[in-house]
């Protein structure tokens, strides 16, 4: 990767999340993961922005919110969801409310998956969104990221179904 000619700017945005996404990325600020070793720095204004970090899934509420932070980054931009709430809802997908995830509103350049992602897994997209960013400063077209495909399949029964006994039957088993 070529050195940057500046430093890129995340901003944070959460949508509606648990804040395990949130904490994890906090986390890769911190000395620790050092994402200000790539020239990432973490800023509170979205006009100073060169890449938008989303967590959470997008709600009818929240989806206005979510246009104007994205329209608020000047271009070229990148945008980077962050956990499996930003992609397909999580475990909010089946509520009333939630539209699903975040690329239903806007253009989203790389997804990280986990609930939450490991801190390790947010650093690789955020180095995948320096790329793509780099790219769009020199003019080339970048192709949005695809989503990935999640499928929630619930744990096996530990046990056997308890079944109950006939009536008249001398119950647990016993013979009568």
């Amino acid at each position: 990767m070529k050195v940057l000619a500046k430093s890129p700017w995340a901003v944070h945005f959460n949508c509606n999340s648990c804040n395990g996404c949130d904490i994890e990325f906090l986390a890769c600020l911190t000395p620790l993961y050092d994402l200000e070793r790539f020239g990432v720095l973490h800023i509170g204004n979205p006009k100073h922005a060169d890449i938008l970090v989303v967590t959470g899934s997008v709600n009818h509420r929240n989806a206005r919110v979510l246009e104007n932070v994205y329209i608020q980054v000047p271009d070229p931009k990148v945008v980077v969801a962050i956990g499996v709430c930003t992609s397909t809802g999580g475990i909010f997908a089946d509520c009333y409310n939630i539209l699903g995830g975040i690329d239903k509103v806007i253009p989203v350049d790389v997804f990280v998956p986990g609930c939450p992602p490991r801190p390790e897994a947010i650093i690789d997209g955020m180095v995948q969104s320096l790329a793509k960013l780099e790219a769009k400063r020199a003019g080339k077209k970048v192709e949005p990221a695809r989503k990935p495909t999640f499928t929630f399949r619930p744990p096996a029964e530990a046990e056997a179904p308890v079944t109950p006994s006939p009536a008249g039957s001398a119950g647990r088993g016993g013979k009568e």
